[in-house]
């Protein structure tokens, strides 16, 4: 795997760091490409989501922490200096094959250097059992794209006051427990930012790869479209039946439907889920635009079909039951 580095040391805001990434994923040949960064406080959420639900927008702006929205799922991080940011793109169509490999490479580079790290099945990575790693995920035609988090450490309030928990998690962990299930590297490492980074590199990358001026300017072009103010705060629609809620192993789901005689015509997804092909609403709409929402009906219209395909664990009876169930 080859280290993708830039030409400079400058500061850049987020989105240049994910359209780096498409950069990487169209343009660069080479097979495996991993790169870190840091940002300035930020607030990212992922595609399918809110802003008004999941961003404290008011405590955003209060103190000086930008906010923006990503082309992957998944669900809303706070990233900070002391945060650093882990990008790795592969030729690749095997969505979970790609998950696992990643999280596996990296729970393996910090049990080198003594920690008890693992690889969950929600694509986090733990240290004893408590996580310091959380990740998404991107596809492209033969491409495929993980980012996320390492914690090394953090301003925990921020991260706490800039992030608005969902209502299903709020009441199942409350904020001190959510606390209680994240780590950082911090509290067992005592080595620092850099030479944990200098570890990161020596560990995971075989070789480098130098972006040129023009490079940059090219991935300058690439963030343009992150910026635009339609697809930072995306569509809030309004639909005549609200129903979701938050599954263990998939995320929260929250589903806006239209009805017409009592059959499907239109649906949103909104939460934090992590989808698996392109566009998760036009699929959906495809197998089930004008089934009455009864169980026998949705089992008949998703009989050849596995929802496990479209959204990170999801069968088919877990959807029907979200498409039903107030």
């Amino acid at each position: 795997m080859k280290y993708l580095s830039l030409p400079d040391n400058a500061t850049r805001i987020l989105p240049f760091y994910l359209a780096m990434e498409e950069y990487a994923a169209r343009i660069i040949g080479e097979d495996d490409i991993f790169f870190m960064w840091q940002v300035e406080p930020t607030v990212i959420f992922g595609r399918n989501q809110l802003i008004a639900s999941e961003v404290n927008v008011d405590y955003c702006r209060e103190h000086g922490i930008a906010f923006y929205r990503r082309r992957s799922g998944g669900g809303c991080v706070y990233a900070d200096r002391d945060n650093i940011m882990f990008s790795y793109i592969t030729r690749s169509d095997e969505v979970q094959t790609t998950f696992s490999r990643y999280t596996s490479a990296v729970a393996s580079m910090l049990r080198e250097l003594g920690l008890n790290a693992t690889a969950s099945d929600r694509n986090d990575v733990l240290i004893d059992g408590r996580k310091v790693s959380g990740n998404a995920f991107y596809h492209i035609p033969g491409r495929s794209i993980v980012h996320g988090t390492m914690l090394y450490d953090t301003n925990m309030e921020h991260m706490m006051s800039a992030i608005t928990p969902s209502r299903e998690k709020l009441t199942s962990k409350g904020v001190q427990s959510v606390r209680s299930h994240i780590t950082t590297l911090r509290e067992h490492l005592s080595m620092d930012i850099e030479s944990f980074k200098h570890h990161v590199r020596e560990t995971m990358c075989d070789g480098a790869i130098q972006l040129t001026t023009d490079d940059v300017a090219e991935i300058d072009r690439l963030t343009l479209p992150y910026l635009e103010p339609t697809f930072l705060w995306g569509n809030d629609p309004r639909c005549e039946l609200t129903r979701g809620g938050r599954i263990d192993g998939v995320g929260s789901i929250h589903l806006n439907m239209e009805l017409r005689h009592g059959a499907l015509h239109d649906l949103h997804l909104t939460g934090d889920f992590l989808p698996l092909c392109s566009d998760v609403r036009e699929v959906l709409l495809g197998k089930l635009r004008g089934v009455k929402l009864e169980a026998n009906d949705l089992r008949l219209a998703l009989a050849d079909s596995d929802a496990r395909q479209w959204i990170l664990n999801l069968t088919n009876e877990q959807l029907i039951s979200l498409l039903l169930t107030n």
